[in-house]
């Protein structure tokens, strides 16, 4: 079965080569051209509502989809970003690598509702969670692994503590922070 992420790929795939289709016959799908150079024009806007059309069954399949997934607690919608979870357990490298292949990249929370959503899925498979935070260069300084300072935070009481030691974030079953090697095993979470 394919995954979520998938279905998304194969969707804007599908629109992409039908887009470029449109924009290689002007006048046929009711878009201005030379009738002299593009040949007679078809009726107007026929192939563009057909188009409409195919546009609008891909987005109910891709919202069947996604509330089929968030019914079995496979994902969870937050504002604009979704958060998903295969269960398995990894090192951070391993964790975002298979987020990456998938067009994602480990789960950052950037506010509060974002870092529950996260700790439902600590919660629903009973494991810490790898966060797409790292360490800087500066010990004790972390930062996105996008490169960005934090903008938000949730450590543990007295954490961060392991001073240029720990260079990962993983999450508690209840929403903390805590710094962590990388090589532990913990839950993959991933966004889109």
């Amino acid at each position: 079965m394919l995954s979520y992420s998938s279905y998304i790929l194969l969707g804007l795939a599908a629109l992409s080569v039908t887009c470029h289709a449109v924009s290689n016959y002007p006048g046929v799908f009711g878009i201005p051209g030379n009738p002299a150079v593009d040949g007679p024009r078809g009726p107007p806007g026929f192939l563009a509502a057909q188009l409409y059309n195919a546009v609008s069954n891909l987005q109910h399949q891709l919202l069947q989809l996604e509330a089929v997934l968030a019914l079995n607690g496979k994902i969870r919608k937050v504002g604009n970003k979704i958060f998903a979870s295969n269960g398995k357990k990894a090192d951070f490298a391993s964790a975002l690598r298979t987020c990456e292949e998938f067009g994602g990249t480990l789960a950052t929370p950037m506010n509060e509702e974002e870092n529950k959503a996260i700790m439902d899925f600590a919660k629903q498979y009973n494991q810490y969670v790898f966060l797409g935070i790292r360490e800087g260069d500066t010990p004790g300084q972390f930062k996105y692994i996008n490169g960005m300072p934090l903008t938000y935070s949730n450590w543990y009481q007295h954490q961060p503590d392991g001073k240029g030691k720990e260079k990962c974030v993983e999450m508690y079953t209840v929403g903390t922070w805590n710094d962590r090697n990388c090589k532990v095993q913990r839950l993959t979470v991933c966004e889109f």
